[in-house]
């Protein structure tokens, strides 16, 4: 049942586009009427779609803009409804003043994701295709940009579709063993169910092995910068950012809180997190922040042990690998002032040496970044979607549970077949919520919840 909000009748409209100043401004109208609203508006309708025309904008007479209108019949747009954009003049009063005036000939402002989930309801869209679309507006590195591409071109649907088909073609073969027992060679072999539920299992398996790798993709890699105070990790910090996020002094302790920053490094997104040096100190405020660089050591996914000489790198390293698991990089900063580098005193473990006045070392520090994410978390595998959304891991994984338990069910041997085989229909039925193939309204509330209006 579809809420009264959300009313297929209606026509809606809103702006497409950012809000603010800029050259163009998109307005979005979708529904039924759009074309009939559309032409109360325009000096001359445009005769051939899906071809941009220059049109006159007006309202009671008045003329509004002189914008490029296209026209999207149905089933052909992205909505699968007539539809009609205007690319009118950016600002704010240019755009907001024909959504007023569509507005006034009997459109709705659409509500936030509305575009999307009409989408989705008149089957241009899955519902992972358009959570997709809403992970690339938010995307703030390449590999996030990449990973929502390949869902919104339905590779992770694909092979949810493909698990689904596995999962019935299961349910087929005990169905047709319960109602033609006798039938060709007699019962259909308890080792081939067993295989084709293992053969499931192995496919769940290897989604949710994505899933640390996709909360890498979606939230970042933390990757916190740690030493004593005075140690250059402020101007690291800077120098990786690419300009001035946190105040640089030669005054001890001048960091008293963690300043995080998102940065792309083209293979990792990176949050990377200047702390309070670390030491023993009487200052409550001081003990305040290092409190909190402790914890981001202990969440950390790499840290970075910096100090200005190579004894003093590996006192940091000592210090900082009691507080966390993550892989520790030996980073000795300065090296413009000594620009030999050095080894570490171990002989072992090689000491980058980096510049943040030079910008010297600073590849190499990237570089070993990367590896030791690769190294801690795994490769991304180009032909296996990623899991990117809490509610794609826990669909899959209530769908493993009841593949599991089919599996041991019928193992086992102790439950009637028909009663096992619930377990299938329920797993069959987790991955159809999940693709938006079967009641799909309360899952559409949820995930165009944080959509923008204009999509």
């Amino acid at each position: 049942m579809i809420p009264e909000i959300f009313q297929l009748q209606d026509t809606i409209v809103a702006v497409a586009s950012a809000a603010g100043r800029g050259a163009i401004a998109l307005v979005r109208l979708s529904g039924p009427d759009a074309f009939a609203i559309a032409a109360k508006h325009l000096r001359v309708m445009p005769k051939e779609s899906r071809v941009a025309y220059l049109c006159e904008v007006h309202s009671d007479g008045e003329k509004l803009d002189e914008a490029l209108v296209t026209l999207f019949p149905a089933p052909n747009s992205f909505t699968g409804e007539d539809t009609v954009e205007f690319s009118t003049h950016g600002g704010y009063f240019v755009p907001s003043s024909i959504v007023a005036a569509l507005t006034a000939s009997g459109a709705r402002q659409a509500l936030p994701g509305e575009f999307t989930r009409r989408a989705v309801l008149n089957g241009k869209l899955d519902i992972i295709q358009a959570e997709a679309i809403g992970d690339l507006i938010d995307a703030s590195s390449r590999i996030m940009q990449r990973t929502a591409i390949s869902q919104l071109d339905g590779g992770l649907s694909r092979r949810l579709l493909t698990l689904r088909n596995d999962l019935i073609e299961l349910e087929a073969l005990i169905a047709y063993d319960v109602d033609f027992p006798e039938e060709d060679d007699g019962p259909i072999p308890r080792a081939r169910i067993e295989e084709a539920a293992a053969s499931v299992l192995k496919s769940l398996d290897l989604l949710l092995s994505t899933v640390p790798v996709g909360e890498l993709v979606r939230e970042g890699a933390v990757v916190v910068i740690a030493g004593p105070p005075n140690a250059g990790k402020s101007s690291l910090f800077n120098a990786l950012l690419g300009r001035s996020r946190a105040i640089v002094t030669e005054i001890p302790g001048t960091t008293r809180d963690a300043i995080e920053a998102v940065i792309d490094s083209g293979k990792w997104p990176l949050r990377l997190v200047d702390t309070a040096g670390l030491r023993e100190t009487e200052d409550r405020i001081e003990r305040l922040g290092i409190q909190v660089s402790e914890r981001y050591l202990a969440g950390a996914h790499v840290v970075l042990a910096c100090a200005e000489d190579t004894s003093s790198v590996e006192r940091t390293r000592s210090l900082v690998s009691q507080r966390t698991d993550a892989p520790v990089i030996s980073v000795r900063t300065k090296s413009d002032l000594v620009p030999n580098r050095e080894q570490s005193g171990n002989g072992e473990r090689s000491v980058i040496a980096v510049s943040a006045e030079t910008g010297s070392g600073l590849q190499d520090l990237m570089a070993a970044i990367d590896t030791a994410i690769d190294e801690r978390q795994g490769t991304i595998q180009p032909d296996l979607p990623i899991l990117t959304r809490a509610r794609h891991r826990k669909a899959l994984e209530a769908a493993r549970a009841e593949v599991q338990q089919f599996k041991q069910a019928w193992g086992a041997e102790k439950l009637p077949v028909t009663v096992a085989a619930v377990h299938l229909r329920t797993a069959v039925t987790e991955l159809e919520e999940l693709i938006g193939t079967f009641e799909i309204e309360d899952v559409l509330d949820r995930v165009f919840s944080s959509f923008c209006v204009g999509k």
